[in-house]
């Protein structure tokens, strides 16, 4: 530093306060490179900052501004994309209610306390609801959720333009909770764009857009919580939750969860709350799995899925290291059903499946989603971990539906019934919960249900008080019994809508 520059800093630094020395010395500094390079006898001062730095300061600072307004208009930018591609959805659904007084309708007490008329045995109420969708394409078809528009029987469409149209229901498939209706197709109208759900990070900023509690056009803002979240709902569903913290209310379902590029990365689904609003947790699914099923309802109006053949459970670090793998992920095989692909392409029980079509499988879920969406009569590759070694196997995946035909057939030989799983229309009108009894297609009068008076259109609820969920729940429980068991059936009679426990013996 010149002499000259001491001597003025000196001064300041002596006259000054102490909190302005820092600041009056910059000005002076300042002022000090302006004049300094006139006297003859000083060596110009070199530059605060080198202009061939290949990062110069007033560059990094034009890099962070752009990059703060970039960040501070990201969302206006998603949002102005993508609200005229999401819509309000109204719809109206009529159901038969069993009438709860029926059991009571031949009770004498009843009647001479009540004195009430012939009792009918079924009634009718009309419910309303509000849901989001989202448009995918110019064909008008648009996707949201099988619980907002599965079972509508009316379903009506206002677009962010204000346009209304009457929809129609294309398909819904209530393992995914999703659904996709249509309006009449437009050139001209706007569609969301879809992201990969699998590429999204924990951490990640989202956006949601919906109609919580008819609300039009709402956006809120979050970041994903977690991802791959199962349980959330009914476990025998397919579930892979994205978990975000942006706000979702009811009427949110169905909407669209983007990211800052205004791609679709899943679609708003279930939140978990004890006040019945958004409490920081809310669950989407993902859009692979999404696309995956809207493609296939729009093509068939259902989803066909793949079958293995197989009964898995999570692997526990205290099973992994039992069976010898470094790390507790994927699918433990607990049983093969005879004659299913997995027994024709030599899976045995015991074997743990790590990979399944290239993809790592990190638990049993994992592997029922990745079979579901796989291609049906295709020779997919496998990989399991057999006696501490790898061993990679090919597989034919079967159609769903096979596995429900052989099931049957077991189901048939041990108690002498077809059944099919209850509907949830039929659920609600009997009373009970969804996703819950097997209802009686065929009785075999000679068949331990027919010996016992079971008819058709009986519902199995409970076996030894075990519920029942579905046919493969049945067979599965049927399959761990002996021959001449004795086991108590909690059923529902069809006539009466009474309930009781009757004792038979399995085949």
């Amino acid at each position: 530093m010149p002499e000259r520059m001491r001597n003025n800093y000196r001064i300041l630094h002596k006259w000054l306060p102490k909190g302005f020395v820092l600041g009056a010395t910059l000005i002076f500094l300042t002022a000090g490179f302006g004049t300094s390079c006139k006297g003859k006898d000083e060596t110009p001062a070199e530059p605060a900052v080198s202009l061939e730095s290949p990062h110069p300061a007033h560059a990094r600072v034009t890099e962070n501004a752009l990059s703060a307004v970039t960040f501070a208009t990201a969302i206006e930018r998603v949002a102005e994309k993508t609200i005229p591609a999401v819509v309000h959805i109204e719809v109206t659904e009529r159901q038969e209610i069993v009438n709860p007084l029926l059991p009571f309708e031949n009770n004498p007490f009843f009647h001479y306390f009540f004195n009430f008329p012939k009792i009918p045995r079924k009634f009718q109420r009309v419910l309303k609801g509000l849901g989001t969708g989202m448009i995918i394409d110019t064909d008008g078809h648009i996707l949201t959720n099988n619980h907002v528009a599965g079972g509508a029987t009316k379903i009506d469409v206002l677009l962010a333009n204000g346009k209304k149209y009457p929809a129609d229901l294309v398909g819904a498939d209530p393992k995914t909770d999703l659904a996709v209706i249509k309006i009449p197709g437009d050139k001209s109208l706007p569609h969301v764009t879809f992201g990969d759900s699998d590429a999204v990070k924990v951490g990640a900023w989202v956006v949601a857009i919906g109609h919580p509690r008819g609300l039009d056009q709402t956006v809120t803002q979050g970041i994903i919580s977690a991802k791959h979240r199962t349980g959330i709902m009914d476990p025998s569903s397919y579930q892979d939750f994205l978990q975000t913290d942006a706000a979702i209310n009811p009427g949110n379902s169905g909407g669209p969860l983007l990211n800052l590029q205004g791609e679709v990365i899943g679609v708003n689904a279930a939140i978990v709350s004890q006040s019945g609003g958004f409490e920081g947790i809310g669950f989407a699914i993902p859009s692979n799995m999404a696309i995956h099923i809207a493609n296939e309802l729009i093509a068939k109006g259902k989803v066909e899925r793949g079958w293995l053949g197989v009964s898995v459970q999570d692997l526990t670090p205290e099973l992994a290291e039992k069976f010898g793998i470094d790390k507790p992920r994927g699918a433990l095989i607990a049983d093969v059903i005879k004659g299913s692909p997995a027994d024709t392409a030599g899976l045995k029980r015991g074997d743990i499946i790590v990979t399944f079509a290239g993809k790592e499988i990190r638990d049993a879920g994992a592997l029922r989603n990745e079979v579901a969406v796989s291609p049906i009569g295709r020779s997919t590759e496998i990989t399991v971990w057999r006696d501490g070694s790898r061993l990679v196997l090919a597989v034919t995946l079967g159609d769903l539906k096979e596995q429900t035909r052989i099931l049957s057939r077991s189901i048939k030989e041990r108690l002498g019934v077809e059944v099919r799983t209850l509907t949830k229309r039929e659920a609600e009108n009997y009373g009970i919960k969804p996703g819950r009894g097997v209802l009686i297609q065929w009785v075999d009068p000679t068949g331990p249900l027919g010996q016992a008076g079971f008819e058709v259109g009986d519902i199995l609820l409970k076996i030894n008080g075990q519920t029942i969920k579905d046919v493969n729940c049945l067979a599965r429980f049927l399959g761990t019994l002996h021959p001449r068991q004795r086991i108590a059936i909690f059923v529902l009679d069809h006539r009466s809508g009474n309930t009781g426990y009757v004792q038979v013996a399995v085949r």
